[in-house]
């Protein structure tokens, strides 16, 4: 029997981060991604990653300290021992990473340089300039290259993945996924599969998140019985940039280096940004939430922009919400050493140099705290056992989900730089874990008729969608129209009921976006539903 073989599905920084340590691991890895690993939606992340350091213990900083800001951030909706293991894991990724030449910022004394980020009162992120996301995806992007140049690792790049495949025990034995240039189908034999594929803001339609963040892997996942857990958790960035075809994302990092959010005090100022007054302006954050300023958690920063531009009717624009994100009064010289790559999007995008003019911002679907529900084993000390099968593990065998896609690290709201950290965490800590689930004492190799059979069934299905009668629903137009309702009754209301409203509208039988999920011929089944930890964890999946 060949050794053990194991499938990760996306190629960012969690995916990278799970392949780099499997192989370390002695494990062969078949890695498959949307598109090339470093074009990942990763590499969009600015700010930087949140960790316990030599100079904020200085100043009273612990790791008791960043779980307990991650939790309260999450309004104590995480699972409570992942995020302990991963605030404790923090300080040692952070220095594996500077190890492994990601350009941090330095001070004159040539430690790391840091930001304060939205939720706490410390400096506790550090950076690469604004492109913190893409160094650290480089950086890991190297180390797995290492490892398929000694041929533990194969990349499988502009690859779709179509369906987990499982066996009569409900044990996932693999994959099928197909090449998006030659169209063909390959079936993808694993002890276990991986996956890693981001969020879905494109249900939204604009959003801050790549085009290739439509869930799509998620969703198949789930489509095979597995949990779908907390999916109404989206989180809605703060600042980011207006735009017809997509809204770019305005780093909170821009707050971390002191920018301040106000409007004038009279509605729709005429005048040039740069000639009102101070008196005549409202920095309505730092008004409200002294202790915190501009850098309050995010739900609450772009509850309070929503506000003051809808209820209070002070938008910067007639036609157009929008704030004001002013960072004039920063030195040009930090400014671009600090904030050099968002500058150059606004500028680019804008035609307006924010260095020198106030930017023009407004909330964005940015991120998913909901995903795909995993298991994890609580230790003694009320983190985590390192090694646990049971570790990032959906209800499905052998199905693992790390990353954006998986639920429990962020609860209701994702506290700021975060994200890179628990990627780069939940890779590197479910590796162990998987190692030890694929031991030669338990494996198994699948029937081959199981995989050829999941295999014909993808190719049917896809001669069946080329030979349709052409004049039907086009899947764009539907796509439209989701991001739509989605953004007009679900993101837009500040009430849940009609929240509610315009999900009933999604699953209405007979409309066409519902005929796109199927929603016509089943119903939801909300039986599966536990309270943990004070809060409720809602799991909807399909009946059988």
């Amino acid at each position: 029997m060949a050794g053990p073989r194991v499938l990760v599905i996306g190629g960012g920084l969690a995916g990278l981060s799970a392949t780099m340590r499997l192989a370390e691991l002695g494990i062969d890895v078949d890695l498959v991604s949307l598109v090339p690993v470093k074009r990942s939606h990763s590499a969009c992340a600015q700010g930087g990653i949140n960790s316990v350091n030599t100079q904020t213990r200085q100043q009273g900083d612990n790791e008791w300290k960043h779980f307990d800001d991650t939790v309260y951030g999450g309004d104590f909706l995480q699972h409570q021992p992942p995020v302990k293991e991963m605030a404790e894991w923090g300080p040692r990724i952070v220095d594996l990473m500077d190890r492994l030449g990601v350009p941090f910022n330095r001070t004159p004394e040539g430690f790391r340089d840091q930001r304060r980020f939205g939720g706490t009162l410390y400096k506790r992120t550090a950076f690469a300039g604004a492109t913190t996301g893409q160094q650290l995806l480089y950086a890991l992007d190297e180390q797995v290259r290492r490892w398929e140049v000694a041929g533990k690792v194969k990349k499988w790049e502009f690859w779709d993945f179509l369906q987990p495949v499982l066996d009569d025990s409900g044990r996932c034995r693999g994959a099928i996924c197909q090449d998006l240039v030659t169209m063909e189908f390959r079936a993808f034999p694993a002890d276990a599969v991986i996956v890693a594929s981001g969020g879905c803001g494109l249900v939204f339609g604009r959003s801050t998140m790549s085009m290739v963040c439509t869930g799509s892997a998620a969703s198949r996942c789930y489509a095979s019985g597995a949990f779908y857990s907390n999916g109404e958790f989206i989180q809605v960035h703060p600042t980011a940039i207006p735009g017809a075809d997509k809204l770019r994302l305005m780093s909170e990092s821009a707050r971390g280096e002191g920018g301040r959010v106000w409007v004038p005090k009279t509605p729709q100022d005429p005048r040039d940004p740069r000639d009102i007054p101070e008196s005549e302006r409202s920095y309505f954050l730092e008004e409200r939430y002294p202790k915190y300023g501009n850098l309050v958690p995010r739900d609450i920063a772009t509850r309070e922009i929503f506000d003051i531009c809808t209820n209070e009717g002070l938008s910067v624009e007639k036609d157009r919400l929008c704030v004001y994100l002013d960072l004039t009064h920063i030195p040009k010289e930090t400014l671009d050493r600090k904030l050099g790559g968002i500058l150059e999007i606004y500028e680019k995008f804008q035609g307006v140099d924010p260095r020198f003019v106030p930017m023009k911002i407004f909330p964005a679907v940015h991120y998913s705290m909901g995903g795909l529900w995993i298991d994890y084993e609580r230790s003694p000390s009320g983190g985590l056992v390192e090694g646990s099968p049971r570790n990032q593990q959906t209800n499905i065998p052998g199905l693992y989900a790390i990353g954006e896609c998986d639920y429990q690290y962020h609860g209701a709201n994702r506290l700021g730089a975060n994200s890179l950290l628990s990627c780069i965490f939940s890779g590197l800590f479910v590796a162990p874990g998987v190692a030890a689930s694929v031991g030669e004492a338990t494996r198994s190799e699948p029937a081959p008729q199981l995989l050829n059979d999941a295999l014909k069934a993808q190719e049917k299905r896809h001669l069946d969608l080329l030979s349709r009668p052409a004049g039907g629903e086009n899947p764009y137009d539907l796509h439209d129209q989701l991001g739509k309702l989605m953004t007009t009754d679900v993101y837009r209301r500040a009430s849940q009921r009609p929240a509610c409203r315009g999900l009933r509208r999604c699953l209405r039988p007979g409309a066409a976006v519902a005929e796109v999920f199927a929603f016509r011929h089943r119903k939801l089944d909300k039986s599966k539903r536990g309270l943990h930890q004070g809060g409720w964890v809602t799991c909807f999946r399909w009946p059988k």
